[in-house]
């Protein structure tokens, strides 16, 4: 290899070295078909004005075969590659010598290649090692549970999921499929304008009268919520609130229908459906609730019991028992009624410990359930 001319600048010796080269990888090139004068006019294309060859003469002609085109496109590809992978050295090594005047020697020895893929080792790629995880386990998973659930026993389910807290939170999150909101039988039953009882005429069994307690009707309640009344009454005595009677339970969906039917004759259908549920949507068909009222030798009426020392007992001490407030003061948006102290839900004990201490106020918001304000 020659070197550059030493009187010329290192840019014109980098271009004379890139010309060189060029030529040079054309020479090396495969033999192509040469383009005589005669076929430029056949193929309509126009010679060289200077008659010369090369890159020029492969940058100007667009006629030919296709064939043709595509030799000239070949050659041409890799002369370029050659020109710009030479130009890139030169141009490095004259740059690295200083200013115009200096004369500068610039040698290129190999071009640099591309780099291919990464070569695969003798043994083969890694196999990926996936380790399995198991799923999560559910309340629906652990048998005690499920096993309380076909047998209808709700205080032994909710143990077995770790008491009222736990279980609601499994319930809101929707990690327990296998408990039913809508099962009239169960303690936890949501009923509202928006949750209908299954069947609309259903009637709750158990139902037997409260012991000890003063009974305005004759309306029983199921076993459980019966034997807590009797509990709730005696340690209201006992605590010096006063006597505590009860003027409805349980109503069938035949009375359930009268009574909504009464209530419209007086005030008409929105002002009844603020004040009283229609049958087959009332939490008194569950046999779950109750209305209570004060009672001092003779009782008062539902409207007495929020002012009454026997009211302020039963808001401070009714949970204990397994009962909350089912319609709080300023909750009708949410329970679909306006505020009702005397209407007592029984929902068992454990449920209504987590209900107080997390400081619920209606069981739409303590099962994760939307509002139901109208039908």
């Amino acid at each position: 290899m020659t070197s550059p001319d030493p009187e010329l600048s290192p840019r014109r010796a980098a271009r004379a070295e890139a010309e060189r080269l060029a030529t040079a990888a054309l020479a090396t090139m495969p033999p192509v078909e040469p383009v005589t004068r005669r076929r430029l006019r056949t193929e309509g294309e126009t010679p060289s004005p200077r008659g010369q060859g090369g890159i020029r003469a492969l940058l100007s002609s667009r006629g030919g075969t296709v064939a043709t085109r595509r030799r000239r496109a070949g050659v041409l590809a890799v002369a370029l590659t050659i020109v710009a992978s030479g130009a890139v050295a030169i141009g490095a090594a004259a740059s690295a010598g200083g200013g115009e005047g200096e004369a500068q020697t610039a040698t290129v020895d190999t071009v640099a290649a591309v780099p291919g893929p990464p070569a695969v080792p003798a043994e083969g790629l890694p196999v990926p090692q996936l380790a399995a995880v198991p799923a999560t386990a559910t309340p629906c998973d652990d048998p005690d549970f499920t096993a309380a659930l076909a047998a209808g026993d709700d205080s032994a389910a909710i143990s077995a999921v770790g008491g009222g807290s736990a279980f609601r939170e499994a319930v809101a999150s929707g990690i327990a499929p296998c408990v039913s909101l809508s099962d009239p039988n169960r303690e936890w039953v949501v009923v509202n304008k928006q949750r209908p009882l299954d069947p609309l005429d259903y009637r709750a069994g158990d139902l037997v009268m409260p012991q000890n307690v003063r009974a305005l009707e004759e309306s029983a309640l199921r076993s459980a919520p019966a034997s807590a009344l009797t509990e709730l009454v005696r340690a209201a005595s006992e605590a010096g609130a006063g006597e505590i009677g009860y003027l409805s339970a349980f109503r069938s969906y035949s009375t359930q229908q009268s009574t909504y039917a009464g209530r419209v004759d007086v005030g008409g259908v929105e002002e009844a459906d603020r004040e009283s549920a229609r049958a087959g949507y009332s939490e008194h068909q569950t046999g779950l609730a109750v209305d209570i009222v004060p009672c001092d030798g003779s009782c008062g009426t539902l409207d007495d019991i929020a002012s009454s020392s026997q009211g302020a007992w039963v808001r401070d001490h009714a949970w204990e028992y397994g009962f909350i407030t089912r319609y709080a003061e300023g909750r009708e948006s949410v329970s679909g009624y306006l505020p009702e102290a005397w209407h007592q839900r029984y929902i068992g004990r454990e449920l209504a410990r987590a209900y107080h201490e997390g400081g619920y106020t209606t069981l739409e918001e303590f099962f994760g359930l939307p509002a139901a304000p109208t039908y």
